[in-house]
């Protein structure tokens, strides 16, 4: 007698060929229409299901953790980070928890440097003005932006997104620092001839470019704060392709509007979907490139991701441990 599928709830949509290997491997409830989940939804989905598939944008707090259904045995999420998880108050409840790693860091290195060059070179400027039919011809002292050949790049948080953000700099000329909770090995140091800063506030006087790569934590919330935002160099841009949460947005704005900040490139918010207005009106005036949180989103991560959830899924109800089980920060 074949063994009862498991019910897996997806809160949004997935690529269709991930949707259709999980129809075929569980009894997979699937969220055609792409909205996201309220609450009150959410909460009805923990509680008859046994396995729930969340995104980085559901809120999977220890209130409705507390309230899941003895059948829920594992909270899959679809991505890289779990701050949208209260991972410890799962493990409360002898729920596993587990992301994706190691399937964005090259997609969002490379939107990092996209997001480098956009800024110092002025890109979309460029094409905003283009596209306003407002441009009279190339001449020598128009549209100059900022070489970033020889410049210093400051990377805050050297996991697998830094370093790969540090080898692609290396590439393109810059000298790679670097900011962590621990040193990384020599090799890889010697590799990319990096410099470690054990002070962040010494290492940020000292940058021409700085790119945020560390995970949000309590740890990390305002990590960029307006002190140490005052401690960065007028020439300075700031790339964000994290989360919006390590910098206080309000001391952004004022930093940049107060032009005591070149520029910053920004792919991630403080309290996404909202954009604050005011990023729109430095991007308007050429002190910011703001995207919509697109830095992974490629064909290829997006169908590495569902393989990742699916081989996590597979292994517990096989009764094994998920390879890519998430622990609470203080196990």
């Amino acid at each position: 007698m074949p063994r009862k599928k498991p019910l897996v709830v997806v809160t949004r949509k997935l690529p269709e060929v991930v949707e259709t290997r999980m129809r075929e491997l569980f009894d997979a409830r699937l969220n055609l229409e792409d909205k996201p989940m309220s609450q009150a939804e959410l909460l009805a989905a923990v509680r008859e299901a046994d396995v729930l598939v969340p995104t980085v944008t559901d809120r999977i707090d220890a209130g409705l953790i507390g309230q899941a259904g003895e059948k829920l045995k594992l909270i899959a999420n679809f991505g890289n980070g779990v701050d949208n998880i209260d991972v410890a108050a799962a493990a409360r409840k002898g729920i596993t928890v587990t992301n994706t790693p190691n399937v964005l860091t090259e997609d969002t290195a490379d939107m990092t440097m996209g997001l480098m060059i956009a800024v110092s070179r002025r890109l979309a400027e460029g094409v905003a003005i283009i596209d306003s039919g407002h441009w009279k011809g190339w001449s020598p002292t128009w549209m100059l932006g900022r070489r970033i050949w020889g410049k210093r790049l400051g990377i805050i948080g050297m996991g697998r997104i830094g370093t790969a953000v540090a080898r692609r700099a290396k590439a393109f000329g810059l000298s790679i620092h670097y900011h962590n909770r621990k040193r990384v090995a020599q090799a890889v140091e010697e590799e990319l001839e990096a410099t470690y800063w054990e002070s962040l506030d010494q290492m940020l006087a000292r940058m021409d470019i700085i790119s945020v790569n560390c995970p949000h934590t309590p740890a990390t919330f305002h990590l960029l704060s307006a002190r140490r935002l005052a401690l960065l160099k007028p020439e300075t841009i700031i790339v964000n392709t994290a989360r919006g949460q390590v910098i206080d947005e309000e001391a952004l704005l004022k930093a940049l509007t107060d032009d005591k900040l070149a520029g910053a490139g920004l792919d991630v918010f403080e309290h996404e979907p909202a954009v604050r207005p005011e990023f729109l009106d430095l991007a308007r005036k050429g002190k910011a490139v703001i995207l919509p949180h697109m830095g992974s989103a490629t064909i290829e991560g997006r169908l590495e991701m569902g393989d990742r959830v699916i081989i996590n899924i597979r292994t517990l109800m096989d009764g094994h441990r998920p390879p890519d089980r998430v622990l609470p920060i203080d196990s």
